[in-house]
């Protein structure tokens, strides 16, 4: 099935999805009428080609994501530094559901790459279950590990054939969302599939 995503502040970059590839890209109102039949999908905000997170191994296999049932006594914010590794240590177990949260905060920030040299076969699986492609790392890295690093890495744009990967974000154009970060993503799509969508 045919599904046609446009955010209202790009309605130039629609993107035309045809199972997990991208069919088209171009003019909302080109693609809608050449394909009618399309199911469409309308965001706020503007449409990427999402992310490349260059912080993979940091992010995945250093730090420790807690699960929810876990606040009252770690919290819910991301865990690095001795703190992780003494989780680990203790329990090497938990890498691979820590890593699939992780995974999961990465989506919820427009990633649909990460870069870096996995190592660990928990943290490997969880990104190749969720489909994030895994790319180069840049020469130079930006800033400290984050899930929105600064500056963003912006993937090419996209070109029919290629796989669907794109993120949607909630800000009026590409330099609000380089001034307020990958936070403002309200939904990403990898493989096709809408793998994220905020509330």
């Amino acid at each position: 099935m045919l599904t046609l995503h446009v955010a209202e502040n790009s309605p130039e970059a629609a993107v035309l999805v045809d199972g997990a590839s991208v069919a088209a890209v171009g003019s909302f109102d080109d693609l809608a009428a050449a394909h009618p039949a399309a199911r469409v999908r309308r965001w706020p905000g503007i449409l990427t080609p999402g992310l490349l997170n260059p912080y993979g191994p940091e992010l995945l296999e250093a730090t420790y994501h807690p699960d929810p049932r876990e606040a009252d006594s770690l919290g819910t914010e991301p865990i690095g530094g001795e703190r992780a590794r003494a989780i680990f240590g203790t329990d090497p177990s938990r890498l691979g559901a820590s890593a699939r949260r992780g995974v999961q905060r990465l989506l919820a920030h427009g990633t649909v790459a990460v870069a870096g040299e996995l190592r660990a076969r928990p943290v490997v699986d969880a990104v190749r279950r969720a489909g994030l492609a895994v790319g180069q790392r840049p020469p130079r890295l930006p800033g400290p590990p984050s899930l929105s690093p600064t500056p963003l890495i912006l993937l090419p744009l996209l070109t029919q054939a290629t796989s669907a990967r794109f993120a949607i974000f909630d800000v009026p154009t590409r330099q609000d969302l380089v001034h307020r970060g990958a936070s403002t993503c309200v939904a990403t799509v990898v493989g096709g599939r809408l793998v994220y969508r905020a509330r």
